[in-house]
């Protein structure tokens, strides 16, 4: 008797210390796309992918902003208020092979900004799990998770994850290193943790 209850019980800890080490989502193909300015947003994307794993691109323009932050502030407001969605210079290759596709960007205008739009109305993410990251300057996410879900209506989309990033207005640009990006990581696999993508 006492053996019985012995390899039961060996068996059920077998079997609880395979599942804390088998992903949620262990066949699901993963693409992570950012748009970063100043690197935050970028540094971010960079700690989802050490964490989830999948395929890095960070979107790049045909005709890229200008380094002048109020030049670019002012092309953003013409671009919002116009509808414009400028020309991408990334390609993506099969995008119809992904299955979770992780969009990264900065708060614009407290809009997402018009490079991730054109982002999201080029690509064809029907039936995706899609999942929206962000970096601000304080002021939230704007509009820009609700924007996503706009531009996504056939895809399930998934809690998002914001942090403080730069003020580049201020002067203040790349922060997320050292001891900051450290905390970042700490939260962002609390997220991940939260929306099942890892354990």
């Amino acid at each position: 008797m006492k053996n019985t209850v012995c390899l039961s019980i060996i068996i059920a800890l077998s079997l609880l210390s395979g599942c804390s080490n088998a992903q949620p989502m262990p066949h699901q193909k993963i693409l992570i796309v950012y748009l970063s300015r100043t690197n935050n947003t970028k540094a971010i994307a960079e700690i989802i992918h050490n964490n989830v794993g999948g395929t890095l691109i960070g979107l790049e323009l045909k005709k890229p902003y200008p380094e002048n932050y109020q030049a670019t502030v002012q092309q953003v407001v013409k671009e919002n208020e116009t509808g414009y969605l400028p020309p991408l210079k990334t390609k993506i290759d099969s995008i119809e092979k992904y299955d979770v596709v992780f969009v990264g960007f900065p708060t614009w205008d407290m809009k997402i900004p018009p490079p991730m739009k054109s982002f999201l109305q080029q690509y064809n993410l029907r039936g995706k799990t899609v999942i929206p990251f962000n970096t601000n300057a304080g002021y939230g996410t704007g509009s820009g998770f609700e924007t996503v879900k706009e531009l996504c209506p056939e895809s399930k989309v998934l809690e998002g994850f914001s942090i403080t990033g730069g003020v580049e207005r201020d002067g203040v640009f790349f922060v997320i290193k050292g001891e900051k990006a450290k905390k970042a990581d700490i939260d962002v696999r609390k997220w991940l943790h939260r929306i099942k993508l890892i354990e």
